[in-house]
């Protein structure tokens, strides 16, 4: 279903458990690689290429739009810095 933000649908589950995952503190990286493989089943890389692609969603800023913008003002940041 359209509204007027042009956003389309929903999240799958999958897509919905990538940025819950964001939302989450962890204390090192490898907690949170370990917890990408166990809890999606996905392998690190393929979690960053899909949640970079969620981070130029509308539906996902339209989900959270909290954690949508401020790992857009990191990823900004990042390429900002090279």
């Amino acid at each position: 279903m359209d509204d007027e933000s042009g956003v389309v649908g929903a999240l799958n589950t999958r897509e919905q458990a990538i940025l819950a995952m964001e939302r989450q503190g962890w204390p090192g990286p490898g907690a949170k690689e370990r917890a990408i493989r166990e809890r999606l089943g996905l392998a690190p890389v393929r979690y960053y290429q899909l949640l970079n692609a969620l981070l130029d969603d509308q539906r996902a800023l339209a989900h959270d739009p909290v954690t949508v913008n401020r790992l857009r003002r990191v990823r900004e940041a990042r390429r900002g810095e090279r």
